[in-house]
């Protein structure tokens, strides 16, 4: 296989459908852009024996350091030793999402809102990937026929209003048979808005066209829902993309995963959630990171997450500032989860004492009546 130039500058980059069939998917490949680690060397032949597959956009590799095994970008998408680890906690499929099928690829796990599984295709393969007990099992994008059943439950249950189109990445899919989908979906009337879940934006920029936006500008409102999680993935080529989302009217708000020797420091996350607000897109959810099967070496503890959003609070702008989210195991929602600023609370006199973030003690007093 002959890989692709890696500058992100050279017009060979340049179209979306080369970057995905020039993509990294092999121990073979990885050793060409990197000087991997014996732990990288094992863990991408596991990975392309038996495990969880490989791939990774040229674009993307060019962000990455070829030499440092710490690199934010590598530590993301380069297989390690340690992914045959099982640690304690360690679920299959943490959010309990096939108990929470309720036909095949809709998962329904609150009242107002589902998840429809597209594809299982990514342009990236990301280590600590949720659904990695599926994605890239062969199966690729899913025909409106496979999908008849999903359309019929959300038709005859009105309630869901909102609904996330997820896989894999459903912006990896043809822009006609994504649009295909999003027109079936806009002939459900119960169906108010409709979440594109994407890292394209981050991985693959350059799938951020013309051809795409003017598809996809004929279902709003459409929001889209993205994946970055360190300042060095705001290269320009992203940053534009962001821009181009935002200029076609699609909102797009951001969910970053807490990740070990990534972007486990306050520092790190305000350079990322003030680079994405300048090119208008919303940091929505900071996420504990699921604790799927063989991914303990880039979970953090729960405390850490907890630290980061102190130090953060009151130094970073609203908009900025992201809720820290954990997904409970075995699918029963998020929660939110964050620092104790309430000390004490005095019901009957209506007197609720909190802890700033500059640390000053302050009296919250409750109206009468």
């Amino acid at each position: 296989m002959t890989l692709l130039p890696l500058a992100q500058g050279d017009s060979a980059t340049a179209d979306w459908q080369v970057q995905l069939r020039g993509a990294l998917r092999s121990v073979a490949d990885l050793e060409r852009c990197f000087e991997l680690t014996p732990s990288e060397r094992e863990g991408a032949r596991r990975a392309e024996a038996e495990g969880f597959p490989i791939s990774v956009t040229p674009y993307y590799a060019a962000l990455a350091d070829r030499n440092d095994e710490n690199c934010p970008i590598r530590r993301q998408v380069v297989p390690r030793a340690e992914e045959a680890e099982e640690a304690r906690g360690d679920l299959r499929d943490p959010l309990g999402e096939e108990a929470h099928e309720v036909a095949p690829e809709l998962i329904r796990r609150y009242p107002d809102r589902a998840l429809l599984l597209a594809t299982d295709r990514c342009a990236v393969y990301c280590r600590f990937c949720t659904r990695s007990r599926l994605v890239g099992n062969g199966g690729g994008p899913r025909s409106l026929e496979r999908l008849r059943p999903a359309f019929a439950y959300l038709r005859a249950h009105p309630e869901v209003r909102d609904l996330i189109v997820s896989g894999g990445d459903p912006l990896a899919m043809a822009t006609s048979r994504l649009a295909d989908l999003l027109r079936e979906l806009r002939s459900i009337p119960s169906i108010e808005t409709i979440r594109l879940a994407t890292r394209v934006p981050v991985v693959l920029p350059m799938r951020i066209t013309g051809e795409l936006l003017d598809a996809l500008r004929a279902f709003h409102p459409l929001w889209v829902m993205t994946h970055f999680n360190h300042p060095k993935e705001l290269s320009e080529a992203a940053r534009a993309a962001c821009r181009r989302l935002a200029d076609a009217g699609f909102p797009v708000m951001n969910q970053s995963v807490l990740l070990r020797g990534v972007n486990d420091d306050a520092d790190t996350l305000k350079a990322l959630f003030r680079g994405l607000i300048r090119e208008r897109v919303r940091p929505y959810y900071l996420l504990q990171m699921d604790p799927v099967r063989g991914t303990s070496h880039l979970r953090t503890p729960l405390s850490r997450g907890v630290e980061i959003m102190e130090q953060l609070q009151g130094r970073l702008s609203g908009i900025a500032l992201p809720k820290l989210i954990v997904d409970t195991p075995g699918g029963f929602g998020k929660v939110p989860h964050g620092p104790a600023y309430v000390l004490s609370r005095d019901a009957q006199n209506g007197v609720t004492r909190f802890r700033t973030p500059r640390g000053v003690e302050v009296d919250y007093i409750d109206p009468k009546g």
